[in-house]
Formats: C-alpha cells, sequence, structure tokens
C-alpha cells in the first residue's frame, strides 16, 4: 500500500493515471503526446518512462506487449483496497 501512496505522490504520475482512466491501452509514445500538448509537460520519454515504472510497480498500472509496442493501462485494483481498509461509516457526533 506504500508503493500506492508513493505513486500518488508525484502530480506527473497523477495526470498520467487521469490520462489512462479517459482513455486506456496507450503506447508511451501516445502518453508523451499528451502530456505535452493536453498539459504543457515538457519531460522526456526516458523520464515518462520511469513514471510509468513507478506506477506498475504500484500495480495501478499494467502493460500488454504486442509486438514492438507496449500499452499501459489503469488498473484502480490498489485503489479499491485502500477504501476497503477504511470503510466510510456514518458519523454520529454531528
Amino acid at each position: 500500500m506504500a508503493d500506492v501512496f508513493h505513486a500518488l505522490d508525484d502530480r506527473t504520475r497523477r495526470i498520467i493515471l487521469d490520462e489512462l482512466a479517459a482513455g486506456d491501452g496507450r503506447t508511451l509514445f501516445e502518453i508523451c503526446s499528451v502530456l505535452s500538448m493536453r498539459h504543457g509537460l515538457g519531460l522526456t520519454r526516458q523520464a515518462i518512462s520511469q513514471h510509468l515504472a513507478v506506477l506498475e510497480a504500484a500495480g495501478l498500472v499494467v502493460t500488454e506487449r504486442r509486438g514492438r509496442s507496449k500499452f499501459h493501462y489503469f488498473d484502480p485494483a490498489p485503489l479499491a483496497q485502500i477504501t476497503e481498509r477504511w470503510p466510510l461509516r456514518e458519523r454520529t457526533d454531528r
């Protein structure tokens, strides 16, 4: 769970997750283009690749290789595990 919090602690990684949630199955090239055009982030492919590796290690991104291309998908399961750990209860002290 610490990996998930670490991954979400970075603004760029949260933007990457937002973009993958909006349109799954993107290549590194597509992610780089979207970050540059929509968000004005001028990061190198290597920097974005490192951010994706952190997200993948946290289980928030899964990848699939097809030929020479690697596709990235958002996996919300680790976020669901966090919400299951601290369920919302009705407060009685209000």
